[in-house]
């Protein structure tokens, strides 16, 4: 078999949406956790749910669970969060259950600057009470280790007309606490040494998805309005445990909106429609 043989596969979960992981979300995000059954789940917030609790003895050497189960077996080591689009149907409410069918729809393989790459794209369909909640499509990307003589890759700058502009200041009870949060296992967002020594970062890498997640909510808080589709692009790794910055500008029914490095450049784009 080959890694094409999983484009097709899929698997189904079923979850209930506690309130409880909503209200620690909310105080990992230093917000008062007031979130109860009936509520609306804000959104990206479903990646609280559904996780994949495999033995310890299943793991592979970054702590993800080896490749070839559900996810294609693909022979290279690093694994990173590179993207993905959303459309959001109806609100996910807590404290009802709901399904997700999971489904590999394509797996491509290039070179790249940095070496060999492999692109997996995998939807998630979403339903509650038997309708239409939430689609996502979801880009992963596998790449080779580092090499020591690997040139710095080409810095993208962000864009100069935010409309609106925050900080954030990870540190390292946000990482843990999200990690905790969606069950990820992977010790770039906890283990320093692991991160510098064996994936090449600064030091620990700020969540991907968290990125996306302050990215959303700060377009849905600029424009008072539930999000109709959302895409978005991670450009460059939040590592170190910097301060970066997230911003918003407006066009029509558009938000763009971008996480922005310490040095102006960017690590990633995203944009939200309303």
């Amino acid at each position: 078999m080959t890694v094409q043989d999983w484009i097709g596969r899929s698997e189904t979960a079923t979850d209930v949406l506690r309130a409880q992981p909503a209200r620690f979300m909310q105080a990992t995000l230093d917000r008062d956790p007031g979130l109860v059954d009936g509520d609306a789940l804000p959104p990206l917030w479903h990646w609280l749910y559904f996780l994949d609790a495999r033995r310890a003895s299943e793991l592979g050497r970054d702590a993800h669970p080896r490749k070839g189960g559900f996810l294609p077996p693909v022979d290279l080591p690093r694994r990173m969060w590179a993207g993905g689009r959303v459309r959001f149907h109806a609100p996910l409410i807590l404290g009802q259950e709901a399904s997700k069918r999971s489904t590999i729809l394509s797996v491509r393989e290039k070179q790249g600057r940095s070496g060999r790459l492999c692109f997996v794209t995998v939807e998630h369909a979403l339903c509650q009470n038997g309708e239409p909640a939430l689609t996502e499509e979801h880009d992963i990307v596998y790449r080779e280790d580092p090499a020591p003589d690997a040139p710095q890759p080409t810095s993208v700058m962000a864009p100069v007309d935010a409309e609106i502009s925050e900080c954030v200041t990870p540190t390292e009870v946000m990482l843990f606490r999200y990690s905790a949060l969606t069950f990820n296992g992977h010790r770039i967002h906890y283990d320093v040494d692991y991160a510098r020594e064996v994936e090449g970062y600064e030091g620990l890498v700020f969540h991907g998805p968290l990125t996306a997640t302050l990215l959303i909510d700060l377009a849905c808080r600029h424009r008072g309005l539930p999000p109709k589709t959302l895409s978005y692009r991670g450009v460059a790794p939040l590592a170190g445990l910097a301060p970066f910055r997230i911003e918003a500008a407006t066009e029509g029914e558009v938000s763009s909106v971008w996480a922005k490095r310490q040095d102006g450049s960017l690590a990633m784009s995203a944009e939200v429609a309303f």
